[in-house]
């Protein structure tokens, strides 16, 4: 390495502070800077560049990570590094050389920039073994809003905490982040822990547009772990939208929200292709059409969600979701969980959605009873105690006793279910309210939704532009 090249670097630290910066080992077996962490000890001195060859520090020659480390560590308040340029710029020099000077700018891909990511997952530096320094890492949890700063690296970004004046720290990209949470074969695998750092990493990405009917096969193949937002001034939503399982209590909510503002909420009328009871009109309790126009617009994605009963068809269209919100209502939906992608991904819906959780196993009982009292059983398994089992008290009791326990292990599966269908969705959700008591989670609600009138919110970016 000529002479020339070589330079003095000194750096007054704070022992209290971490430098800001990690290193790694190419293949020329130069100590190289990988990456500086911008507003880091190293960033705010300005003197060391991605890419820097580190040859000494302190006058001991150190080759690897662990020698860095060491020697850090025994320095004090200052510290001297001996840098040169890496081999693979000197090649590049000498090829501008030959070239006559003549070199096209690349457009600098590590500038920094100002976008916000919303995390839709749990991140632990210290549990992770490919960080490339764990006291470098930030630790964020699902729903946290990120500020990202830099993503010059392919595997890791630079990001802090909105609102907070902490330190920049390294999070997974989404790259990265997807091929440790999905398969990849090993020969398409090239992230490593011993080469992740600066590792150039492209990816062939199937371009299709997003489907009603594809619904099924977009969920199985995609993996959301960051989404992209923006801060918007207080707004309405144009739809609400109620998730849960069945029994919860979704459609007595909606009514009632519907029932106490008329001129605020609305709701939707559903298509069918039933055939109209005696004094059933269209336009009153559903919008009744034929097979063959239901199935052409199933094709042509006209309907939010669809479904078949009985032999005929059941769907909400998305005109009717139309049709409220140009009333100036917020339209209340209490749909299945699979249309949220829908909704989510249009800034025609805007949705803010609830997910209506299922209490514990007494409270869920007690509302099961009410419903019960209110509409008459909610269960199949029932026996007229007028038949002749009336004359085996003995096998009446057994038969209560049956039908309890069955009662008990569909509440169980209610509580499970509710649990896994909060985990599946909850990158869709806004809030999450356990009904433990009509009266509070419709207070809950109102609330929330008053609050959108008054509150600054973080709303996808595709919302916007």
């Amino acid at each position: 390495m000529p002479g020339e090249t070589i330079k003095m670097v000194g750096i007054r630290r704070n022992p209290n502070e971490p430098l800001g910066l990690t290193v790694e080992v190419d293949e020329h077996d130069q100590l190289v800077v990988a990456r500086i962490i911008a507003g880091g000890m190293i960033d705010r001195q300005g003197l060391l560049h991605p890419g820097d060859v580190i040859l000494e520090v302190n006058g001991v020659q150190v080759n690897t990570p662990e020698d860095l480390q060491t020697e850090i560590s025994r320095a004090k308040e200052s510290v001297t590094l001996k840098i040169g340029p890496s081999l693979e710029e000197e090649m590049k020099s000498a090829r501008i050389m030959m070239g006559g000077g003549q070199v096209k700018k690349n457009i600098d891909s590590g500038k920094k920039l100002t976008c916000y990511m919303r995390a839709l997952f749990d991140y632990d530096p210290a549990e992770d073994n490919l960080v490339p320094c764990q006291e470098l890492g930030l630790a964020f949890q699902r729903g946290d809003i990120l500020q990202i700063i830099n993503v010059k690296d392919p595997n890791w970004w630079q990001a802090r905490h909105v609102g907070e004046d902490n330190a920049i720290g390294l999070i997974p990209s989404q790259e990265l982040e997807e091929r440790r949470q999905a398969y990849v074969p090993p020969e398409a695998d090239y992230v490593h822990k011993i080469s992740i750092c600066g590792t150039r990493i492209s990816k062939k990405k199937r371009k299709t547009m997003y489907k009603t009917k594809q619904n099924n096969e977009f969920d199985k193949a995609d993996l959301m772990l960051y989404e992209e937002v923006t801060k918007m001034p207080p707004f309405k939503r144009k739809t609400l939208v109620l998730i849960g399982v069945a029994g919860v209590g979704r459609r007595t909510l909606k009514n009632r929200l519907i029932n106490s503002d008329p001129d605020k909420f609305g709701s939707v009328l559903p298509h069918t292709t039933r055939q109209p009871r005696p004094l059933e009109e269209s336009g009153k309790a559903y919008w009744f059409t034929d097979r063959e126009t239901m199935e052409q617009e199933v094709k042509e994605n006209k309907f939010l969600e669809f479904g078949e009963h009985n032999g005929n068809l059941y769907g909400t269209h998305l005109d009717s979701v139309r049709d409220v919100i140009r009333q100036g209502k917020m339209c209340v939906l209490d749909c299945s969980p699979t249309a949220l992608k829908i909704l989510h991904n249009s800034a025609e819906f805007m949705p803010y959605v609830i997910f209506i959780a299922a209490p514990g196993m007494e409270q869920l009982k007690q509302l099961y009873s009410e419903r019960r009292s209110a509409h008459g059983s909610v269960r199949s398994l029932a026996f007229d105690r007028q038949s002749s089992i009336r004359y085996s008290s003995r096998r009446a009791k057994t038969l209560e006793s049956l039908a309890s326990l069955y009662e008990d292990d569909d509440l169980i599966s209610a509580v499970e279910e509710s649990a896994l269908l909060q985990r599946k969705y909850d990158k869709y959700l806004d809030q999450v309210i356990i009904n433990e008591d009509f009266d509070v989670t419709f207070r809950a609600v109102t609330d929330a939704l008053e609050a959108l009138s008054h509150e600054h919110q973080w709303v996808p970016v595709n919302w916007i532009y």
